[in-house]
C-alpha cells in the first residue's frame, strides 16, 4: 500500500500529533508499506530530521503568533506534488487543520481516498484562548472531516462528540503505548532522592505547559505536607506556573528513556487538562506502574478505571485534584494496587497492535472506494 501522511506536526516537535504520526509511519514501514510524510518545516536551528523512518517532505512554515512552539505551514504546491509523485493509494491526515486541509483538497482532486485522524479538541481550545468561538470551531471540524472517506476518533468521548456535531463516517482508533520503554522497573531511587531529598511523595505532571492544560490546578497539591510536585514539559505558561506552583520542581522537556525514568519514579501521576481527545501521558504513566489522577472528561474516561487504576475527578476542580492526591498519599498499598492494575490494563495496547487496526481501517476504506467506483 502506498500511503502519504500529511501531518500538522512531526518530530522534533514534542506533542501527541507528532508522536502518533511517527509511530504510524514506523509501523507502516515495518509492515512493508510504502510511506511518505508531509509536515511543516521546523524552526531554523532546530534538531535535524533523524527520526523519520521514511521520506519526509517539509513545507515552509511560520511560528503561530503567541505560541512559537507551534508552526503553521504556508501555502505550497508541494503537498499535491508529494501525493501525485508517490502515486498514493491513500492519504492519511493527522489532525487536519491547515496543512491537512490542503492535503484533503489535493487528495480529492487526484481521486485518492483520505482518512482523517481527529486528535485536537479545537472547540475546547477556542473556549480557552478566545472565550468563545466553540460553534465556529465545530463548523470547521465538521467541514474538514466530512470531506474524508473516514474519520478516526481516539476515544469514545471524541467519537461521541464528532457524531453529535454531525461528522459522518466515524470509527474508533485508539493510541498505542511503548510498554518496553515505559515500565515500572525504570524507577530510579537516586533520581527520587534528588527530587525529594526529604522523602516527599512525588506527584508528577507531564505535558505542554499551555493554558488549555490548566496545570495551575496543581496549586493545592503543592500545599500538601510531605508532597513534592514535579512538572515535566515546556510551553508559554511556564513562567506563570513557576509563580503559582510554589515548591514545584520544573524539569523542562524530557524524552525517551530519560522521560521513562521520571515517569516510573513518580508516586502519583496527575493530568489536569479537560480537553484531551486521548491523553497519551496517562497511558505512559499506567505502563510505568503509576496510579493516575485525571479529569472525568475526554480521553481519560476510556483510560482510567476509577477506583481500580486511578481516580477520576470533576474537571477544573483544584480541590478535587488535591483531595484525590491526598487520599492516595495516605495509602501506599492502594497506590501499588492501582499501579499494578494500570500496567496490566495497557500491556496489550502496543503500537504494533494499534497500527494493525489502522491498516485494517485503510483496507476497509479502499474496498469501499473500489465498490463505489465499480457501481
Amino acid at each position: 500500500m502506498r500511503v502519504v501522511i500529511v501531518t500538522e506536526s512531526f518530530p522534533p516537535d514534542v506533542n501527541g500529533v507528532a508522536h502518533c504520526t511517527l509511530q504510524t509511519a514506523r509501523h507502516l514501514v515495518d509492515r512493508d508499506h510504502d510511506c511518505v510524510v508531509v509536515a511543516p518545516a521546523t524552526a531554523p536551528g532546530s534538531d535535524a530530521d533523524t527520526s523519520a523512518p521514511c521520506p519526509l517532505v517539509r513545507i515552509p512554515s511560520l511560528p503561530l503568533p503567541g505560541y512559537p512552539q507551534v508552526r503553521v505551514a504556508l501555502p505550497s504546491r508541494r503537498v499535491a506534488a508529494a501525493i501525485a509523485d508517490h502515486r498514493a493509494d491513500l492519504v492519511h491526515l493527522a489532525s487536519p487543520f491547515v496543512l491537512g486541509v490542503r492535503g484533503m483538497a489535493a487528495a480529492a482532486r487526484l481521486g485518492v481516498p483520505a482518512v482523517a485522524v481527529y486528535q485536537t479538541d479545537l472547540a475546547g481550545y477556542a473556549r480557552t484562548y478566545m472565550g468563545a468561538g466553540e460553534a465556529a470551531a465545530w463548523r470547521r471540524i465538521r467541514s474538514v472531516h466530512s470531506a474524508a472517506d473516514l474519520t478516526l476518533a481516539p476515544s469514545g468521548a471524541a467519537l461521541r462528540d464528532l457524531t453529535a456535531h454531525g461528522v459522518p463516517r466515524v470509527s474508533l482508533w485508539p493510541r498505542g503505548v511503548d510498554t518496553v520503554r515505559f515500565r515500572p522497573d525504570r524507577r530510579d531511587e537516586a533520581l527520587r532522592r534528588e527530587l525529594a531529598p526529604n522523602g516527599e511523595l512525588l506527584v508528577g505532571y507531564v505535558g505542554r505547559l499551555a493554558p488549555e492544560k490548566q496545570v495551575e490546578l496543581l496549586s493545592g497539591v503543592c500545599g500538601l505536607d510531605g508532597v513534592r510536585v514535579v512538572v515535566v514539559g515546556d510551553g508559554p505558561s511556564r513562567p506563570g506556573l513557576e509563580q503559582v506552583l510554589p515548591g514545584a520542581v520544573f524539569l523542562g522537556r524530557r524524552t525517551g528513556d530519560e522521560l521513562a525514568r521520571v515517569f516510573a519514579s513518580l508516586d502519583v501521576f496527575t493530568h489536569t487538562g479537560p480537553f484531551e481527545t486521548f491523553c497519551q501521558t496517562v497511558q505512559e504513566a499506567m505502563a510505568s506502574g503509576v496510579p493516575v489522577v485525571a479529569p472525568a472528561a475526554g480521553g481519560p474516561l476510556d483510560l482510567v478505571a476509577h477506583g481500580r487504576t486511578g481516580l477520576l475527578v470533576p474537571p477544573r476542580d483544584a480541590a478535587a485534584v488535591r483531595d484525590a492526591v491526598w487520599s492516595l498519599s495516605a495509602d501506599p498499598a492502594l497506590r501499588a494496587a492501582y499501579g499494578a492494575a494500570g500496567r496490566a490494563a495497557v500491556e496489550g495496547r502496543t503500537w504494533a497492535a494499534v497500527g494493525d487496526r489502522l491498516i485494517g481501517h485503510y483496507t476497509d476504506v479502499l474496498a469501499t472506494r473500489k465498490a463505489v467506483l465499480a457501481a
